[in-house]
């Protein structure tokens, strides 16, 4: 059964509110009722089949989107693309896929063995991009992905589903600046992800980019329940590559500190007083 690209959207950001409570409240502080738009949602995968970026990408190549950009996460051992539809108004979508291959032969199995209990018809279903969890995972097993790699282990503890949608900072009517999201954000008690500074990236690539630290929320593991980091919201924007048109790509750079926003480590260290 098929379905409407706004109607995926919808459904996306319906499961993504459960793992970002706070997205509502971001809403409610930013758009003060009025509709937000959003400039893009990132998604992750591992190289590994039936779950290849190259193969979840078709979902969205079915709605209309064309792949667009390229880019290498070399310290955290991933790559990705970004697509764009037609239609400007709707959402960028950043798919990236982790190099399982270049991690421990602990690390592989663990996450082969996840990959391995995914049916491949339900990868091909539509509702799978929110989909969530097609494993059992234990808590200790969660732990020794996380020594390695936080992506490793927030993708085995929450499955196929957006890790974030992008506040499209340009279409906010009460803002000219991404330093007045910031500060209105901190005022309202939202914290920050401040790895590599509050905003990364500046008008010289085009593009500034921001995020609140992941919400804490529960999960359960095979054996016991477990709060950990679920999914944040980004803030983007946008400048002119030439006069009217705004550059539509990403800043491999800066999205690298961006991932900090669901890394255990950096939440804890943010939530200390100064």
């Amino acid at each position: 059964m098929s379905q409407s690209v706004e109607q995926f959207f919808e459904e996306l950001w319906n499961d993504y509110i459960q793992l970002a409570p706070s997205a509502a409240k971001v809403h409610q502080v930013l758009g003060k009722g009025r509709p937000i738009i959003n400039d893009h949602v990132a998604f992750r995968t591992y190289n590994i089949a039936p779950v290849r970026l190259a193969t979840l990408a078709q979902h969205f190549e079915a709605m209309g989107y064309q792949a667009c950009g390229d880019y290498v996460f070399e310290a955290k051992k991933l790559v990705a693309k970004h697509y764009e539809h037609s239609n400007p108004s709707l959402p960028k979508i950043f798919i990236s896929e982790l190099l399982v291959e270049e991690f421990s032969p602990e690390l592989q199995q663990i996450v082969r063995s996840c990959v391995s209990q995914i049916d491949p018809a339900a990868v091909e279903r539509p509702d799978f991009m929110y989909s969530g969890v097609h494993w059992q995972l234990s808590s200790t097993d969660y732990e020794k992905l996380l020594a390695e790699s936080e992506y490793a282990a927030w993708l085995a503890a929450f499955g196929f589903r957006a890790n974030h949608f992008t506040v499209n900072v340009n279409e906010l009517p009460d803002f000219e600046s991404l330093e007045a999201v910031n500060e209105t954000l901190k005022q309202a008690g939202f914290r920050l992800n401040s790895a590599g500074g509050e905003i990364k990236g500046s008008a010289a690539v085009y593009l500034e980019q921001s995020s609140t630290m992941a919400d804490q929320v529960t999960v359960r593991f095979s054996d016991i329940e477990k709060v950990i980091p679920g999914c944040f919201y980004e803030f983007a924007k946008r400048y002119e590559i030439r006069p009217n048109e705004l550059y539509t790509g990403f800043v491999a750079a800066s999205a690298d500190k961006i991932f900090e926003s669901t890394n255990v480590h950096s939440i804890e260290s943010s939530a200390k007083p100064e």
